[in-house]
């Protein structure tokens, strides 16, 4: 194998020099890319055919870093454009048949072939790095698009706990569905954020649209509770449901020491405007 990858710069000449024979054979390696090679072109601005050259620049020189670099470019990319991994997946395998479709070219025209021993070693070399690119590749995309869920998830989160402000002090937070510890926490950030933003003075919590909390759920509310007062801020809570307050009963939790509860929204929404 010494020869062989001594003689590095030689077959990616040989590579080079037959880029057209290449390309072609690259093409009716991956069927099903060839026909999509413009439109993700143009959808990504992901040029396959050049990428493929660069790829096999590295894999031939056993260039790790620049490899795994370059696969995590392309992960994100496709994530970002939201390719068909399946595409991707046929281009690489494609890409590897061609590798070994040329190098097998390549020492048919040596004065002196590799060994048995070492063509086998260049084939796990060659295969490994190969591996490695999908390996990273996949990672990358995948990380990717979890963080995008992520954001978005926290993006609709906020959304679903709305600050609305009703005078130059008081503020209304209308709950509404499923309340998790996820959208908990989420709550818990946004309420004191937002009564230090708004200069909150009286924050009114409706929790009509609550049926249910579980245990840790309302065990953390009440320690947002806790929170709330520690911003010298009065929380009013309106809307208890009889489902919500004979759980409590039952567990020995009451947000009396914590907030004012009032009955419907409206009611308290009235007083405070008046005053």
């Amino acid at each position: 194998m010494e020869k062989t990858f001594d003689n590095k710069k030689a077959i990616i000449d040989f590579i080079t020099k037959n880029k057209v024979s290449f390309e072609k054979k690259l093409l009716s390696e991956a069927v099903n890319v060839a026909e999509k090679i413009n439109d993700i072109l143009k959808k990504g601005n992901i040029n396959l055919l050049k990428n493929a050259e660069r790829l096999v620049a590295y894999v031939v020189q056993t260039n790790e870093k620049d490899l795994t670099e370059f696969a995590k470019q392309e992960g994100i990319a496709w994530a970002q454009h939201a390719l068909t991994l399946s595409f991707k997946l046929e281009w690489v395998q494609a890409i590897r048949r061609t590798i070994w479709d040329f190098l097998f070219q390549f020492e048919k025209e040596q004065k002196y072939p590799s060994s048995h021993e070492d063509f086998f070693q260049l084939e796990k070399t060659i295969n490994d790095s190969i591996d490695q690119f999908l390996n990273t590749f996949f990672i990358s995309y995948s990380d990717y698009k979890d963080e995008l869920i992520n954001k978005q998830r926290k993006n609709v989160e906020h959304l679903s706990v709305p600050v609305i402000p009703i005078s130059q002090t008081t503020a209304i937070l209308p709950l509404v569905g499923f309340i998790d510890s996820y959208r908990m926490q989420t709550l818990e950030e946004k309420v004191l954020t937002d009564i230090s933003k708004f200069k909150i003075r009286t924050i009114i919590i409706d929790l009509s649209g609550i049926t249910d909390m579980d245990v840790d759920v309302i065990d953390h509310f009440h320690k947002i509770l806790d929170g709330i007062d520690m911003m010298g801020c009065k929380a009013v809570i309106t809307g208890l449901r009889a489902e919500l307050v004979r759980k409590m009963i039952h567990l020995g939790i009451s947000f009396n020491d914590k907030a004012e509860t009032k009955g419907t929204l409206q009611q308290t929404v009235k007083k405070f405007i008046i005053d």
